[in-house]
């Protein structure tokens, strides 16, 4: 089902907002309506509108840096700026700085839908042209920042998978936003306006999380005083969110496979069944199919979920994505402590480019918050940054170091112009990679962009031979 066109009317007289809504009420669109310009900065943050119905003059500022704020960030939705201080100043302003159109209080109901209609089919058309231009490459989806093209199979994904009811399974190290992933999906998707309820499976005691996710009877437990709601019973008709399910016990897996086979749990203390319709959306930083084959994930529950898989990528993996990530932090923070951050320096988006993020968004996140607390001005430079940033401990490295050096030793051949066999450049890589990474796995597979799977079968299969050459080497000894 498609979607109706998302319109922000942004009006601080709530009886002339009454009128634009129902100028508009035969057309299908979605209006939301604020009357502040930082309640319309936090719309546009939380999801962007196909158009935008901004009055200049606002309490809390003035609704050209509202039209500049969404042209510093290259956002696809038209501005149609409406004002009863008109002048053909002020509407040259406005034009310049991106606005579609410009509309003087007071205008007719015609006047108002024909431009509105006109701005939505531009940003429509823009978005073709944009999709063709660029090979459909999107700066960003439901929250997220980035236009890297590790990002854009993600943007792709989410938007085919949000409109149905397939269960979603993904994965990515912490830190990488696996539920601003979750939350898109549900934001996008028909149960939007549905709850969606988020469990950390592992954040809460095992013997806790059952009830949590099922709820209880009075009774049922020592402390249990009342009937409690689960996420199950609040996620009706919405979507529930199961963070770290590779934490989760074997016994309650066995529990949520019969809920996700047939949408029918009991709660804890209960033997009554109840049914509830639910989108079931799993998140994992491990590599599932390894716990799978280490017995501690079952594979029957891994195979219901595993209908839709993403993987987000590390933030090493983004290219330029940091930047854009980092700047649209330091401008967030620096609003909210009354600093004047603009942007970080050439320097510093080295540095940012070149550091690996071990913890990767939130690492980030982190790392802008400190600057802008502890320091001012307009500009990030390098003395701000906090250790391992400012290379205190020697952590900086380019993020495709491996790459040189495995150019460097030359992989391909043996020195004398002949080829190696593929067996052996393909284990002094996964050797390389390792090392590089001090033996971590996971890490070690995502250099590479390989599954950890991968990884752990050819050491198994590589420690199987050492094993076979050793056993082979005693039986001719004894034999000596």
């Amino acid at each position: 089902m498609a979607r109706n066109p998302k319109v922000l009317l942004v009006e601080d007289t709530p009886p002339l907002a009454r009128v634009y809504t129902e100028y508009l009420r035969f057309e299908a669109l979605d209006i939301e309506h604020v009357e502040t310009g930082e309640a319309a900065l936090r719309a546009i943050d939380r999801e962007v509108p196909d158009a935008v119905l901004l009055d200049l003059r606002l309490p809390d500022m003035d609704g050209l840096e509202i039209l500049r704020w969404i042209g510093q960030r290259r956002l696809p939705c038209s501005v149609v700026i409406i004002t009863a201080h008109g002048s053909v100043s002020t509407a040259v302003e406005a034009m310049r700085d991106g606005a579609y159109d410009f509309l003087v209080k007071p205008f007719s109901q015609e006047r108002l839908t024909v431009t509105l209609r006109n701005a939505l089919e531009r940003s429509e058309l823009q978005r073709m042209v944009d999709d063709m231009a660029t090979g459909t490459r999107h700066s960003g989806f439901g929250g997220a920042i980035g236009s890297s093209l590790a990002m854009q199979s993600v943007y792709t994904t989410i938007r085919h998978a949000a409109p149905s009811s397939a269960s979603i399974f993904i994965t990515g190290d912490s830190g990488t936003g696996k539920e601003l992933c979750a939350v898109a999906i549900h934001q996008h998707s028909e149960r939007s306006e549905a709850p969606f309820m988020a469990i950390n499976c592992a954040a809460i005691p095992r013997d806790l999380l059952e009830s949590e996710i099922f709820g209880h009877v009075k009774g049922a437990f020592t402390g249990a005083v009342a009937n409690r709601d689960g996420a199950a019973t609040l996620s009706d008709k919405g979507t529930l969110f199961l963070d770290e399910i590779c934490d989760m016990a074997p016994a309650l897996q066995a529990k949520l496979l019969r809920f996700v086979q047939t949408g029918t749990f009991q709660r804890v203390g209960s033997s009554r069944s109840e049914r509830v319709d639910v989108r079931f959306i799993c998140a994992t930083n491990r590599d599932p199919l390894v716990e799978v084959e280490a017995g501690r994930f079952r594979g029957d529950l891994y195979y219901r979920l595993h209908v839709i898989p993403i993987h987000l990528p590390p933030l090493r993996e983004r290219d330029d994505d940091v930047i854009d990530i980092a700047e649209d932090y330091l401008r967030r923070y620096a609003s909210q402590e009354n600093k004047p951050f603009e942007r970080l320096d050439a320097e510093v988006r080295d540095i940012f480019r070149s550091y690996r993020w071990p913890g990767n968004v939130r690492e980030l996140q982190n790392i802008i918050r400190n600057v802008v607390v502890l320091n001012t001005g307009e500009v990030v430079t390098r003395d701000m940054l906090p250790p391992p940033l400012d290379n205190s401990f020697g952590f900086l490295q380019p993020a495709n170091d491996s790459i040189h050096k495995s150019r460097r030793k030359d992989p391909w051949g043996n020195g004398a112009g002949e080829l190696r066999p593929l067996h052996e450049i393909e284990r002094d890589v996964i050797e390389e990679a390792l090392r590089l990474n001090d033996g971590n796995v996971p890490r070690a597979a995502a250099l590479l962009e390989i599954s950890p799977s991968t990884v752990y079968r050819k050491l198994q299969s590589w420690n199987a031979e050492k094993s076979e050459v050793r056993s082979t080497s005693n039986r001719s000894s004894r034999f000596d």
